[in-house]
Protein backbone atom coordinates (compact mmCIF):
# COMPACT_ATOMS: atom_id res chain seq x y z
CA UNK A 1 0.00 0.00 0.00
CA UNK A 2 1.41 3.37 -1.03
CA UNK A 3 1.25 6.17 1.56
CA UNK A 4 2.62 9.69 1.61
CA UNK A 5 3.79 8.98 5.20
CA UNK A 6 3.26 6.25 7.74
CA UNK A 7 0.53 6.82 10.34
CA UNK A 8 3.10 6.96 13.15
CA UNK A 9 4.76 9.93 11.39
CA UNK A 10 1.72 12.21 11.84
CA UNK A 11 2.76 15.30 13.75
CA UNK A 12 1.57 15.18 17.37
CA UNK A 13 1.36 19.00 17.25
CA UNK A 14 -1.69 18.86 14.98
CA UNK A 15 -5.18 19.13 16.50
CA UNK A 16 -6.64 15.74 17.47
CA UNK A 17 -9.35 15.85 14.79
CA UNK A 18 -6.73 16.38 12.07
CA UNK A 19 -4.57 13.55 13.44
CA UNK A 20 -7.60 11.24 13.48
CA UNK A 21 -8.56 12.20 9.92
CA UNK A 22 -5.04 11.61 8.64
CA UNK A 23 -4.70 8.30 10.49
CA UNK A 24 -7.92 7.03 8.93
CA UNK A 25 -6.79 8.24 5.49
CA UNK A 26 -3.37 6.61 5.76
CA UNK A 27 -4.36 3.33 7.41
CA UNK A 28 -7.10 2.71 4.84
CA UNK A 29 -4.86 3.59 1.89
CA UNK A 30 -7.17 6.49 1.04
CA UNK A 31 -10.30 4.34 0.95
CA UNK A 32 -11.60 6.15 4.02
CA UNK A 33 -10.78 9.74 4.87
CA UNK A 34 -10.54 10.75 1.22
CA UNK A 35 -14.08 12.02 1.66
CA UNK A 36 -14.45 13.96 4.90
CA UNK A 37 -17.73 15.58 5.93
CA UNK A 38 -18.96 15.00 2.39
CA UNK A 39 -16.07 16.73 0.61
CA UNK A 40 -12.93 15.38 -1.11
CA UNK A 41 -9.63 15.78 0.71
CA UNK A 42 -6.03 15.20 -0.24
CA UNK A 43 -2.87 15.00 1.82
CA UNK A 44 -0.33 17.71 0.97
CA UNK A 45 3.35 17.35 1.84
CA UNK A 46 5.43 20.53 1.87
CA UNK A 47 8.98 21.28 2.93
CA UNK A 48 9.27 23.66 5.89
CA UNK A 49 10.88 26.92 4.77
CA UNK A 50 12.47 27.42 8.21
CA UNK A 51 12.77 23.90 9.63
CA UNK A 52 13.64 22.08 6.41
CA UNK A 53 11.36 19.27 7.61
CA UNK A 54 8.54 17.71 5.64
CA UNK A 55 5.03 18.31 6.89
CA UNK A 56 1.74 16.74 5.80
CA UNK A 57 -1.79 18.13 6.16
CA UNK A 58 -5.22 17.14 4.86
CA UNK A 59 -6.92 19.78 2.72
CA UNK A 60 -10.20 20.05 0.84
CA UNK A 61 -9.69 20.06 -2.91
CA UNK A 62 -11.41 20.65 -6.20
CA UNK A 63 -10.38 19.80 -9.73
CA UNK A 64 -9.54 21.94 -12.74
CA UNK A 65 -8.85 19.55 -15.58
CA UNK A 66 -5.85 17.45 -14.51
CA UNK A 67 -4.95 19.90 -11.74
CA UNK A 68 -6.01 19.92 -8.10
CA UNK A 69 -7.17 23.14 -6.46
CA UNK A 70 -6.84 24.05 -2.76
CA UNK A 71 -7.59 27.19 -0.75
CA UNK A 72 -5.17 28.79 1.72
CA UNK A 73 -7.97 30.01 3.99
CA UNK A 74 -6.68 29.16 7.50
CA UNK A 75 -10.29 29.61 8.62
CA UNK A 76 -10.20 33.33 7.84
CA UNK A 77 -7.18 34.05 10.03
CA UNK A 78 -5.33 37.32 9.32
CA UNK A 79 -2.17 35.46 8.20
CA UNK A 80 -1.55 32.83 5.55
CA UNK A 81 -1.24 29.18 6.65
CA UNK A 82 2.33 27.92 7.09
CA UNK A 83 1.84 25.29 4.37
CA UNK A 84 1.11 28.07 1.85
CA UNK A 85 4.22 30.03 2.85
CA UNK A 86 6.20 26.78 2.54
CA UNK A 87 5.05 25.98 -0.98
CA UNK A 88 5.72 29.54 -2.12
CA UNK A 89 9.36 28.90 -1.14
CA UNK A 90 9.45 25.34 -2.50
CA UNK A 91 6.68 24.65 -5.02
CA UNK A 92 7.60 21.00 -5.52
CA UNK A 93 5.20 19.08 -3.30
CA UNK A 94 3.84 15.56 -2.91
CA UNK A 95 0.19 14.62 -2.76
CA UNK A 96 -1.85 11.64 -1.72
CA UNK A 97 -5.27 11.65 -3.36
CA UNK A 98 -7.17 8.56 -2.29
CA UNK A 99 -4.75 5.68 -2.85
CA UNK A 100 -2.48 7.57 -5.27
CA UNK A 101 0.77 9.26 -4.17
CA UNK A 102 2.55 11.54 -6.64
CA UNK A 103 4.62 14.71 -7.06
CA UNK A 104 3.09 18.00 -8.09
CA UNK A 105 4.09 21.59 -8.76
CA UNK A 106 2.24 24.25 -6.76
CA UNK A 107 1.49 27.79 -7.84
CA UNK A 108 -0.80 30.55 -6.70
CA UNK A 109 -3.69 31.03 -9.11
CA UNK A 110 -3.69 34.26 -11.09
CA UNK A 111 -6.46 36.77 -10.32
CA UNK A 112 -8.30 35.63 -13.46
CA UNK A 113 -8.03 31.97 -12.43
CA UNK A 114 -9.05 32.80 -8.88
CA UNK A 115 -12.17 34.61 -10.12
CA UNK A 116 -13.14 31.40 -11.92
CA UNK A 117 -12.00 28.87 -9.30
CA UNK A 118 -13.20 30.58 -6.10
CA UNK A 119 -16.94 30.00 -6.76
CA UNK A 120 -16.22 26.35 -7.56
CA UNK A 121 -14.31 25.89 -4.29
CA UNK A 122 -16.98 27.77 -2.30
CA UNK A 123 -19.57 25.41 -3.80
CA UNK A 124 -17.55 22.48 -2.41
CA UNK A 125 -17.00 24.10 1.02
CA UNK A 126 -19.39 27.06 1.55
CA UNK A 127 -17.54 28.14 4.72
CA UNK A 128 -14.83 29.60 2.44
CA UNK A 129 -17.18 32.57 1.95
CA UNK A 130 -17.35 33.04 5.74
CA UNK A 131 -13.57 32.82 5.96
CA UNK A 132 -13.19 35.44 3.23
CA UNK A 133 -15.58 37.77 5.08
CA UNK A 134 -13.62 37.28 8.33
CA UNK A 135 -10.27 38.53 7.04
CA UNK A 136 -8.79 41.54 5.28
CA UNK A 137 -6.22 39.44 3.43
CA UNK A 138 -6.78 38.08 -0.03
CA UNK A 139 -7.13 34.31 0.46
CA UNK A 140 -4.95 32.52 -2.10
CA UNK A 141 -6.21 29.76 -4.34
CA UNK A 142 -3.48 27.25 -5.17
CA UNK A 143 -3.22 25.07 -8.27
CA UNK A 144 -1.37 21.77 -7.92
CA UNK A 145 -0.24 20.31 -11.24
CA UNK A 146 0.83 16.64 -11.22
CA UNK A 147 4.40 16.15 -12.45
Amino acid sequence: MSRIIEPDQISPNLPDWIQEHMKLYLESGGEEGHHWRGVPTLLLETLGRKSGKKGVLPLIYGRDGDDFVIVASKGGAPEHPAWYLNLREEPRVRLQVGPEVFEAEARTASEEEKARLWPEMAAIWPAYEDYRAATDRSIPVVVLSPR
